[in-house]
């Protein structure tokens, strides 16, 4: 077992391809597996030749915009739980989550995260159609303000971003799970982020130390395409 907080950064330039990850660690979702959520629901309603109904977007927008737990438990059973889950993530290319039966407990890595966010939200690989894609970021751009932080931190003063995050105390132990995903324009130029976390003595910590991490994945790609 390891002393302190454990952190994991990845980052993607969309524009060349170019990816960076801290480690390969796997960590618990909590609510940032309500992307995957949301996704398996717009893939099952295109395969069914169908767009959501009117109670699938009210949930949609609850799970997302306030990371409500009662919505996204609602489209979770929908989707068809963890096995559901594991299919829809499977198609996107996601090779280290594994669903688990309590939706916040699934696994992840960082690399995961920011390869599901290039795949629902910039064309290039997407699996979801460009209203599909406008759908998702929207819902992401409307994060409520107190959810407002982690990858946020990162952007250009008057640039648009898109967020969801995750926050869990595990039980066993009082630490807290803190995790961040998004897209972000900094220093003039877009990344999808994602950071993962476990073992903080606070969510305040937690956050501090995310949004951190993020600063350094996203420094590691503008080095590396010579911004800095």
């Amino acid at each position: 077992m390891t002393d302190g907080p454990r952190v994991s950064a990845a980052a993607l330039d969309p524009a060349t391809g170019e990816t960076y990850a801290s480690d390969e660690g796997l960590f618990v979702t909590a609510s940032v597996v309500k992307v995957d959520i949301l996704t398996a629901l717009l893939q099952t309603a295109r395969n069914a030749g169908r767009g959501l109904t009117a109670a699938e977007r009210e949930h949609a927008e609850a799970m997302i915009v306030r990371s409500d737990n009662d919505a996204a438990t609602a489209l979770w059973q929908a989707v068809g739980r963890a096995a559901g889950l594991d299919a829809a993530n499977a198609r996107l290319g996601l090779t280290r989550t594994v669903a688990d039966v309590r939706w916040g407990l699934t696994r992840t890595t960082a690399v995961d995260r920011v390869t599901l966010l290039r795949r629902i939200l910039t064309p290039e690989g997407a699996v979801l159609d460009a209203q599909a894609r406008a759908y998702v970021r929207e819902l992401m751009e409307r994060v409520v303000p107190e959810q407002a932080w982690g990858v946020p931190a990162l952007a250009d003063p008057g640039t648009r971003w898109t967020v969801k995050n995750g926050w869990l105390p595990r039980d066993a132990t009082g630490l807290w799970v803190v995790n961040s995903t998004g897209c972000v324009t900094a220093g003039g130029r877009a990344y999808a982020v994602a950071v993962l976390s476990d073992g903080h003595a606070s969510m305040a910590e937690g956050v501090a130390r995310v949004e951190e991490a993020a600063r350094e994945a996203v420094d590691v790609l503008a080095r590396r395409a010579g911004n800095v």
